[in-house]
């Protein structure tokens, strides 16, 4: 029997990273195809497109993926989405941006809405929460490409404006209209990044024990679950033995 669990533990989760795959490679398609469709569909031509597959690529999404996304766009049998930002406070007033891509305004914020309240949040009005976050354009690479001084040189010559770098990562922080020039200035000198996108970086932050977690990511994980969303950011941190214990 033991054998059994472990083997169905194993199918689930590997069922699980599958969905998320999934999930994934349609949020990264609908954002490649908006991008085309607001501009050239020619990827060196539109900077949003760009960057959208520069994600995409650094997720492992397939060339015909990507291929697709962009043909749906200029083929004009796309769907026109409207995306939409919220604001609202999770459990512990932990700072919650929402970011979608819908097709029918009505629905997601209902969903949305719903997903708050169901889970010990509370949606606010756009720019509740907004005000605690700075938009910037954020570069990641595995610690192996270079020594922290090497990374914030190329950083600083590819006109970045902050370098944090630990045993696993170097992430390199820039302003939200410099990431396309930024991050192909370091693709010169450091090879392909491991992340590069657009983020909400929060100026301050509030700390969570295990309960505040654990309750804070049931609501990130069911707002995450609805097909609209994109993105969801929150200004929380905890400790190491927390998030091990997660």
């Amino acid at each position: 029997m033991a054998g059994h669990s472990k083997w169905a533990n194993i199918q689930h989760r590997k069922g699980r990273q599958d969905k998320l795959r999934a999930k994934i490679f349609s949020r990264l398609s609908k954002e490649i195809t908006v991008a085309a469709k607001m501009g050239d569909p020619d990827p060196d031509k539109n900077p949003r497109l760009r960057l959208a597959v520069k994600e995409a690529k650094s997720n492992s999404m397939p060339k015909d993926n990507i291929e697709r996304a962009i043909s749906k766009a200029t083929g004009g049998d796309a769907e026109n989405y409207d995306e939409i930002r919220y604001e609202g406070y999770g459990p512990n007033g932990v700072a919650i941006i929402v970011e979608t891509m819908t097709d029918n305004r009505n629905r997601t914020a209902s969903n949305v809405r719903s997903t708050f309240s169901k889970n010990g949040g509370n949606l606010g009005e756009t720019g509740s929460v907004g005000f605690m976050f700075d938009r910037k354009g954020q570069v990641i690479y595995p610690a192996s490409v270079g020594s922290e001084d090497d990374v914030m040189m190329a950083a600083i010559e590819a006109g970045a404006e902050d370098v944090e770098s630990d045993e696993e990562s170097h992430v390199i922080w820039c302003a939200d209209t410099d990431l396309n020039a930024v991050s192909t200035a370091l693709e010169e000198q450091l090879g392909e990044a491991e992340t590069t996108k657009l983020v909400w970086r929060p100026q301050t932050t509030t700390e969570l024990d295990l309960e505040g977690m654990q309750a804070l990511m049931k609501l990130i994980e069911a707002l995450e679950d609805d097909d609209d969303v994109q993105t969801v950011t929150a200004n929380f941190e905890a400790s190491d033995e927390v998030m091990a214990q997660l």
